[in-house]
């Protein structure tokens, strides 16, 4: 789908209230790979948790542009796409926050993730990411 003309930070509030939106990060040849995530909103960005050694991490570390759209559990795209900016939050008060705002948007699904994360010690291997369009 193409861009869409609003403003951006309409656009962000929108998907700030998705349950999922599809990020998409680009490879060094330009192709976009999408994966669905949680979002929630923050200071007027979004903020995502995801597995730090994964290669989106990698490839927003290589190029923070990124583009998002809402879309359901699967991935699959039912929105516009809106062109953004991401950086891994590394403060750890900004880190706490977001983490909080996660907490309040998805309750005991994030705290089961949390658990699972716990569990099997990939807790430390988080990555917080902020959004903005």
């Amino acid at each position: 789908m193409a861009p869409s003309d609003s403003h951006p930070a309409v656009l962000l509030d929108s998907l700030a209230a998705e349950s999922y939106v599809s990020l998409g990060t680009f490879r060094k040849n330009g192709t976009t790979v999408e994966t669905p995530v949680w979002v929630a909103p923050l200071d007027g960005r979004l903020v995502v948790v995801t597995d730090g050694t994964s290669v989106k991490v990698k490839r927003i570390r290589a190029n923070e542009r990124v583009r998002l759209a809402a879309c359901d559990v699967r991935g699959k795209v039912r929105g516009n796409w809106l062109e953004g900016r991401a950086r891994i939050i590394v403060d750890r008060e900004h880190v706490e926050r977001a983490h909080a705002a996660l907490v309040g948007k998805y309750g005991w699904q994030m705290r089961l993730l949390d658990l699972g994360s716990r569990l099997s010690g990939r807790i430390s291997r988080r990555a917080y990411l902020e959004i903005d369009g």
